[in-house]
């Protein structure tokens, strides 16, 4: 499997890549499936808003490039790295995919689905488990998104929403 100075160095490629998304209006989110030797075989920037797709999740839009690519669907010994952690849809996509391993940056604790409000690599309904590692850099994925949404509040006159007191 890739190093980890490898996997730094992709996630601060996939931030420059948000970034650039974030800027297009798209959540500033973005993923990039390695093979086993570290190669980069499938790119994704979030697209919702431009392709008008509820599918256009970054994970996703790697997935199918690589797959094509590859002229394969099974992914077993790859890498996913995605700046922020895997929704239910994504998640389940690369349990489908037998995704070898998940790298994701910033938790979701609303939505996250590797972990943070469910684990669908470890759910007993799953056919297949990978391994996953959550927060390579973590705080840089967490600030550029948050940072994003606040930007965003503030040009469209709304507020954050109050703390909650569970």
């Amino acid at each position: 499997m890739v190093m980890d100075q490898t996997l730094t160095t992709w996630m601060q490629r996939l931030l420059r890549q948000a970034d650039r998304a974030g800027d297009s209006g798209e959540v500033p989110v973005a993923a990039v499936i390695l093979d086993p030797e570290g190669r980069a075989i499938g790119w994704g920037v979030n697209q919702r808003e431009r392709q008008q797709d509820p599918l256009g999740h970054a994970e996703l839009l790697a997935l199918r490039q690589a797959a094509r690519l590859r002229g394969d669907w099974r992914f077993n010994g790859h890498t996913l790295l995605v700046t922020l952690e895997p929704c239910p849809m994504c998640a389940g996509a690369l349990v489908q995919a037998r995704m070898g391993r998940v790298v994701y940056g910033a938790r979701d604790p609303k939505r996250g689905a590797l972990g943070s409000c469910l684990n669908l690599a470890s759910s007993e309904s799953a056919h297949h488990h990978m391994d996953v590692v959550a927060g390579l850099l973590g705080e840089e994925c967490r600030e550029q998104l948050q940072s994003w949404f606040g930007r965003r509040r503030q040009s469209h006159g709304m507020q954050a929403a109050p703390a909650r007191e569970d």
